[in-house]
């Protein structure tokens, strides 16, 4: 059974740091690209940065280059989401998505909420 446990969101003031964490369980890990979404309230879920497997290339949404950084470490089955300079734009649901060809699985989510 395949599962993805998203873990570090929180409440944080603008300009403030939280580094996001997905433990991975279940599946072969390294042979998974990764990424993380978000979704606002009222808003449709969309890709924030991802990450290829076995690591190496990653990708970012424009809104977060250059403050967001993705990681991880097949060693430990995670994969991370360092974020830097937080906006309240960035306030949301954050998932983690394992895929790999037509396959993919999906972690609960970590509330992140940036707000003064």
């Amino acid at each position: 059974q395949v599962q993805l446990v998203e873990s570090g969101g929180g409440l944080v003031q603008p300009g403030g740091s939280l580094r996001l964490s997905c433990a991975a369980s279940g599946l072969t890990f390294s042979r998974y690209a990764m990424s993380w979404y978000r979704q606002a309230p009222g808003k449709e879920r969309a890709l924030v940065a991802s990450i290829s497997s076995p690591g190496g290339i990653t990708n970012y949404a424009d809104s977060v280059k250059g403050r967001f950084g993705i990681s991880r470490d097949n060693a430990k089955n995670t994969v991370y989401l360092e974020m830097n300079n937080l906006k309240p734009d960035d306030t949301a649901v954050y998932y983690c998505k394992a895929f790999v060809s037509l396959l993919e699985w999906w972690g609960q989510g970590t509330q992140v909420t940036v707000s003064s």
